[in-house]
Parts: structure tokens; sequence; C-alpha cells
């Protein structure tokens, strides 16, 4: 099974744990319905949009109404922390949950209970948890843009907001970022980094750089970002390698938005429409 953990923004949403079908613009969720715009929605949309193309089950959600004050994310560690260990899961994503080291801790410790153990995706708050940890090598894949890439290089910062500026602010620095992150082992095993440039890399450096096609009008978009980790969360899923795997995300996300002729007005259901054309395209299939 492939499950994701993350939140929606709705307070009153409580904890949701169900299969994710995505209808339209719309993710169904044990009943509920999910608008699919950005944040751990448009993360579930791409990877129900890669699980139709590659004709595998639709991915389980373990969801929970968070605006940011941290009540349904605590509500979603503890029961992760109760029950994961009983999960048969092959691929565990986490994305959007409000980073808290203790309970993080205490969810990593329910995984390592499990038989087998799955393949430990982080990205977002989950992924600030795991560095501010230090359990990061404990994770298989972490999916940061820049702006988190330079959080995990800032081997002093305990948290994003005290992440340095000369670190912050270098432009064009992902391979020196991806280097000093594994320098001092703030980085998962592999990383699939997010950005004009998409890099894969490990802690031998980098082994993929994916610049096309390029399309600028995406920069603009919330959301993709999301989708490539809902791709990529997928393809491991069915079996590809993480490298192999991290590469084609990149780039059927990157078709994807072409196919999608994006204008700054662009929403990510748009974009994830067009995943299974563009998947098909570079899988062969």
């Amino acid at each position: 099974m492939l499950a994701v953990v993350g939140t929606v923004p709705d307070p009153d949403a409580g904890l949701i744990f169900g299969e994710a079908v995505l209808g339209g613009d719309t993710l169904v969720v044990n009943g509920q319905s999910l608008a699919v715009n950005r944040g751990t929605p448009a993360l579930l949309g791409a990877a129900a949009a890669m699980c139709g193309v590659l004709t595998i089950p639709p991915p389980y959600a373990y969801l929970a109404g968070d605006i940011g004050l941290g009540r349904g994310s605590r509500d979603l560690y503890k029961f992760l922390t109760e029950n994961i260990a009983a999960q048969k899961i092959s691929v565990l994503v986490f994305h959007y949950l409000q980073p808290d080291v203790d309970w993080h801790n205490k969810v990593l410790f329910a995984i390592e209970e499990m038989e087998p153990r799955p393949f430990l995706i982080a990205d977002a708050g989950f992924m600030y948890a795991a560095k501010m940890s230090g359990q990061a090598p404990s994770y298989d894949l972490f999916t940061p843009d820049a702006g988190e890439l330079a959080f995990l290089a800032d081997e002093k910062a305990p948290h994003p907001f005290y992440t340095r500026g000369f670190i912050l602010h270098e432009e064009g620095c992902a391979p020196k970022h991806i280097n000093r992150a594994y320098t001092h082992d703030n980085a998962a095993k592999t990383m699939l980094v997010k950005g004009r440039v998409d890099f894969v890399a490990d802690a031998n450096g980098i082994f993929a750089s994916i610049d096309e096609p390029d399309e600028e009008a995406l920069e603009a978009i919330g959301g993709t970002g999301d989708t490539l980790t809902g791709i990529v969360s997928a393809l491991i899923h069915w079996g590809m390698g993480v490298r192999e795997a991290a590469a084609k995300a990149a780039k059927i996300n990157r078709l994807a938005g072409r196919y999608a002729r994006p204008q700054p007005d662009t929403q990510v259901v748009e974009i994830i429409d067009c995943i299974p054309k563009a998947a098909k395209e570079v899988l062969d299939l």
C-alpha cells in the first residue's frame, strides 16, 4: 500500500482515513470531498493520477484538519504512534504536519517496528521535524525545494526560521547545499531537489539534473512541488528504483506542466489532469 500522511486546511475536518479517489477537481477520501489546490490534497491527487496510469490501487490517506495551530497534527501523530506498526505499507509519505520533534520520534520508533519496514519519504513539515530531531538519515527520500534545502544545509539552524541568511539567500547554489546537507547528516539517503533545475542526489553527489521542458509560468503556480512528490511516490510504490523514479518523476511533472499550457492563474489540478498523458509518454506505456 502507498500511504500519504498530511493535513487539510479545515479545522473542523477531524481525522480522515481512506483511499484517495480523484474525480475532476475533487479528491474523495472516505466520503469526504477535498479541493485539490495545493498541499497534501495536491500530492494525493498527483499520486492517484499516477496510480491510475500504472494500474495499481490508489493511495491511502491519513489526514487531519489543521490550519497551523497544531491540534490536528498532534491528533494525527498520536493516531500513527498507536496504530501505524500494524499496517502493511510499502511506501509511506509524510507531508504537511506541524513540525514536532517529540511526536516525530514517537512515530519513527513505531515505524521501526513494521515488518517489512516501508520506504520512507518526507517533504515539507515532516522533513523539517526529521532534520530537527537528528533522524534525517533514517529516511529513504527527501523532496525539498530550494528554501527547504537551505534549512537542511544549515547545520546550526534548529528551526527553518533560523536558517542563516548567507545560506538562505544564495542563488543557484543547490549543488553546494546538497553537499553541505549530506556532510552534516541532515539528508535522507536520496534527495530529489525541486527547482528551476531538479536534482537527484545522494551522499556521493548529484547523479541526475532535469531542466526540460522549462515552463517559466510554473514558478508562480503553487502546488507543483507537491505534485512531484506524489508522482515519485507512486513510481516507487510501482517498483521502480528510487534514482530512476526521481528522475522520471521530475520529467513527468515538467511535461504535465507544459501540456497544461500554464498561465499565472493556472490551478494545480489542471496540471494533475495532464499527468496521465505525460506519464505515458515518459514511461512509454
